[in-house]
């Protein structure tokens, strides 16, 4: 099992060099360009630069490996304002359950609401027949599980759907991802993901079929208009973090390592196969694991000119949590927010809630 591991990883670093090399020039090109948006409220304060350090739910939008270490039960809300001003907003579910020796099973569900639009058609540009509301949703099922004391390793089988009233889209795709700890107190960590990867699909429904008068006949005909399929926005995560601990370290029953002052520092290389790569990097510091800042940065190349630069979301990113136990087992109770600086509108906001027990 342990040479199916490294034998993952390998490939996983391979296909990140090669397949998945960024590429600005297909900018704009792939479909369901939500599986992008890091729905969670602890992990974006990071601006995603934690990659190998993540752990429990939230590990399953960075690296499904992380949920290896997910202590016994773990439920997660958030809800996230995506670029603040556009009335678009994210909510997230998520259920973690260990299995014992036999490894970790985690769900997820991500609504992006876009609120109602007003529908408008060429006879009538102005609307005044009603409105519509998109709907986004993606399933994800996870599994991941400790190989050993230093490897880990998961994987995720998301269900995506795109719809309106009249049209839609559906597709599946898979995340795989493994993840590496050494040091003294496990202090350095390394991970490697795949994510989005699934086959091609396309819009359908009777929103695209359009009907016409026969030429000089009184027959109306109706044509269905073709769609050409989209791929999913493939991309790999290559990430090492370091823990200092800055005063006495202590063991906890589970084999993890704390200390009443922490300091974490991540960094995360994201080679996109329909954009631009991106570099990035983000330090945490934690006050007995109840009390943690955050704070990252993203980069990637003509990030402030407005014509060449092919995101929004680039830039800092900051967030705190405040975690409070419940009672002598280790339940506890999370309270997590993160704000993201945009190119344009007002930034992105998340609230999250996360229950362990």
């Amino acid at each position: 099992m342990k040479n199916l591991t490294y034998t993952l990883a390998l490939a996983l670093a391979f296909i990140s060099f090669d397949a998945f090399s960024g590429n600005e020039d297909r900018a704009g090109e792939a479909g369901a360009s939500e599986l992008l948006i890091n729905p969670w409220a602890r992990s974006s304060g990071w601006g995603g630069a934690n990659t190998a350090s993540a752990r429990g739910l939230e590990a399953m939008n960075l690296n499904i490996s992380g949920l290896a270490f997910t202590k016994n039960t773990e439920v997660l809300f958030s809800n996230t304002s995506w670029l603040s001003g556009t009335d678009i907003n994210l909510l997230s579910f998520g259920f973690a359950k260990k299995l014992g020796d036999a490894g970790v099973m985690g769900l997820t569900v991500t609504r992006m609401s876009f609120g109602e639009i007003q529908i408008t058609t060429a006879d009538l540009p102005d609307g005044g027949i009603g409105n519509y509301e998109p709907n986004y949703l993606n399933i994800g099922f996870a599994y991941s599980k400790q190989f050993s004391n230093s490897i880990s390793g998961g994987l995720v089988v998301r269900i995506i759907t795109e719809s309106t009233a009249d049209v839609n889209a559906s597709g599946v795709s898979i995340d795989a991802g493994v993840s590496y700890k050494t040091a003294k107190y496990d202090a350095f960590k390394f991970g490697i993901t795949l994510r989005n990867v699934g086959p091609t699909t396309s819009y359908r429904g009777n929103g695209l079929s359009i009907q016409a008068d026969k030429l000089n006949t009184d027959q109306t005909l109706t044509f269905q208009r073709r769609t050409s399929d989209f791929e999913l926005p493939s991309l790999v995560n290559i990430g090492a973090s370091y823990d200092f601990f800055l005063t006495e370290v202590e063991e906890n029953e589970d084999g993890s390592f704390m200390a009443e002052h922490r300091v974490t520092a991540s960094g995360t290389f994201t080679s996109n196969s329909f954009t631009k790569d991106q570099i990035r990097v983000g330090g945490e510091y934690a006050f007995q694991n109840k009390f943690m800042v955050r704070a990252g940065y993203v980069f990637e190349t003509d990030a402030t000119d407005e014509v060449e630069s092919r995101t929004t979301s680039v830039g800092p990113t900051m967030g705190a949590t405040l975690e409070i136990p419940t009672n002598k087992t280790g339940s506890t109770i999370g309270l997590d927010y993160s704000y993201r600086f945009t190119r344009t509108f007002d930034g992105t906001h998340a609230i999250g809630l996360r229950l362990t027990f």
